[in-house]
């Protein structure tokens, strides 16, 4: 591997300033002290480590306001463990990289920066415990169900009833009495489990179905009453972007594989809305319906 060049050393450098204003950002959030105490001492070392990298380059950078905006606000709409392990999603990478650049360049202190980087990870391990992973479990429920049953309802409405209009009037009727049985339903089971949050499990539940009920209904309320066909094509695309965000917040936040999951999701979502187009279609051809 060649040596790294000045430019490649500002970035570090910059990334490592980033890192540890995101750090003490997040401390903020904390509310036990030992673990605030931990994310101030990794910011603390990641200042440091930015420090190095100036005295190297002879630059005195300050963390880029839009990147560091980007990362407060997927710790506030994320959540920190999301935003935290995202960060330190490239740390493996650049380790390897510090570890080649040792072998060329005279760079001493090199050697105990990645000692500390290799110490982060492990050291947030033992202190992301943030509440809304507890009930991930019960997100995957509202999610995965209102995409089966919506898409699937959907999907078979839409050659039923060949009008985007009626078609959301029925899908909304269908999803929102579907959240209100899903939150009661999660609700009693929780509460029978003897889970203590039985009320926030049922929350969650809820709302991740209604959420995605509101996202995969929306084209049929945005284009014209004829256009039920594109309609649909735009809700099954909306349920594979949901599908993949989902995944790919829950890979990051828990370390899940993306691409298994991902698949089986999709897979089953898909599926039950083609079959539910075809029941639609043979529906409105056996009943003579056409409205």
């Amino acid at each position: 591997m060649k040596s790294m060049g000045k430019n490649d050393w500002i970035r570090i450098q910059r990334s490592e300033a980033e890192g540890a204003a995101l750090y003490r950002a997040v401390a903020r959030q904390i509310k036990r002290p030992e673990d605030r105490d931990t994310l101030l001492t990794i910011a603390e070392e990641e200042e440091r480590h930015a420090a190095v990298f100036a005295a190297h380059t002879g630059v005195d950078l300050r963390p880029g306001r839009i990147k560091l905006f980007w990362y407060r606000l997927l710790a506030r709409v994320l959540g920190y463990t999301f935003a935290l392990k995202w960060l330190e999603g490239g740390e493996d990478k650049t380790i390897a990289c510090y570890r080649e650049q040792l072998k060329t360049q005279n760079f001493p202190e090199l050697r105990q920066i990645i000692e500390e980087e290799e110490q982060h990870e492990q050291k947030l391990i033992d202190i992301l415990d943030e509440e809304r992973l507890h009930y991930v479990g019960d997100m995957v429920l509202g999610m995965n169900d209102a995409l089966v049953e919506l898409t699937g309802a959907v999907a078979g409405y839409t050659l039923a009833m060949q009008n985007t209009r009626v078609i959301a009037m029925a899908g909304l009727i269908t999803g929102v009495s579907a959240t209100l049985s899903m939150a009661a339903s999660g609700y009693l089971s929780s509460r029978e489990a003897g889970n203590k949050n039985a009320r926030r499990s049922a929350v969650y539940t809820g709302a991740a179905y209604l959420l995605t009920v509101a996202i995969l209904i929306l084209p049929f309320l945005l284009l014209p009453a004829s256009a039920y066909l594109g309609a649909l094509g735009m809700t099954l695309l909306l349920a594979l972007f949901i599908i993949a965000a989902f995944n790919y917040y829950i890979s990051v936040a828990k370390g899940r594989p993306f691409r298994r999951n991902f698949l089986t999701m999709a897979g089953i979502s898909l599926g039950v809305a083609f079959i539910s187009f075809l029941i639609g279609l043979l529906v409105k051809q056996v009943l003579g319906i056409d409205l």
